[in-house]
């Protein structure tokens, strides 16, 4: 059986993927480094079940990860994985930057004359490369994928995966980005650049079952999609929170999913999920749930619950 947990973490994404049968079990993305971002307004529900993926991951007994794949660096996508390392042990990272060795504390918000767009991209990273120095032995082996292609992996017998990337460029210039700014050369306007460019770069996956097919969207915005990678679908995680950027009439009419997942904090004041994307994904899908507890008067009810739990036999 495979399992799929798409884990409230409130502000931003992870799933848990587990094949039952193989014991295999892959997480998409860490989650934010807290259930309930400053610039949110007003107390979490009392009803709330946000939960950090690293306790989901306690909760249900996971204790080693095969597969920890990351699909950007945003920072509600890696700043959990501290409190996801302090949980599991990781086989292989599958990412598209890896740290040079010996990298230290870039210090986002220290006095370097940059702005806070620059500073954020620093901070993003900062999570991630933190993780990484704080918990040494917990990750056996770091795939850093070139982003020149698309990379197939056999995760088990009955389990595979297409990971798909964005333009190769962009790659080649976030490695150069990072790696200077870990050589302490902050360079304001690469970083700005690369602020406007990060979910442009993020990674989508298909996984395949028996015969089913689910497509893990990251943030890709669904403009930007290649034809060839919106073949139809069962199950689609939408990209960016259900963003007005996320989907388009175009992508739903091509990939056309039965089942849709919206990764988002409820509450959210940047009208994400858009009412117009979710009335949108419903013309298209048999059904649309959201992971944590999203209301739209006349469209959404809240629904309280840690994670929407999907099984495919």
């Amino acid at each position: 059986m495979l399992i799929l947990d798409f884990i409230n973490v409130g502000n931003g994404d992870s799933i848990l993927v587990r094949d039952t049968d193989a014991d295999f079990a892959m997480l998409v993305d860490c989650g934010h480094d807290a259930l309930q971002r400053d610039d949110h307004p007003g107390e979490l529900d009392p009803r709330s079940a946000r939960i950090f993926a690293g306790d989901f991951l306690r909760e249900a007994g996971v204790t080693y990860l095969d597969t920890l794949l990351l699909t950007h660096f945003h920072r509600d996508h890696v700043g959990g994985m501290g409190r996801v390392l302090d949980a599991v042990r990781v086989g292989q990272l599958v990412t598209t930057y890896v740290p040079p060795d010996g990298f230290g504390d870039l210090q986002p918000d220290a006095d370097n004359g940059l702005n806070s767009t620059a500073r954020n991209v620093l901070r993003c990273m900062n999570f991630y490369a933190g993780a990484l120095r704080a918990h040494p032995g917990s990750i056996r082996d770091a795939l850093e994928l070139p982003g020149t292609r698309s990379e197939f992996f056999r995760l088990t017998d009955d389990l595979s995966m297409e990971v798909y990337c964005s333009e190769a460029g962009l790659y080649r210039d976030q490695k150069q980005i990072f790696d200077a700014a870990f050589r302490g050369v902050r360079d304001r306007y690469a970083l700005m650049r690369w602020g406007k460019f990060m979910n442009a770069s993020s990674l989508r996956q298909r996984l395949y079952y028996h015969g089913k097919q689910i497509v893990l969207g990251g943030d890709m915005y669904g403009m930007l999609w290649d034809r060839d990678t919106t073949a139809p679908c069962d199950i689609l995680k939408a990209p960016h929170h259900g963003s007005l950027s996320s989907v388009n009439r175009k992508f739903l009419s091509q990939i056309r999913p039965e089942t849709v997942v919206v990764s988002v904090a409820g509450g959210r004041p940047d009208e994400r999920p858009h009412p117009y994307i979710v009335s949108l994904l419903r013309e298209f899908a048999g059904r649309v749930l959201f992971t944590d507890a999203v209301r739209i008067p006349g469209l959404v009810e809240p629904v309280f619950h840690k994670s929407v739990h999907l099984e495919i036999p």
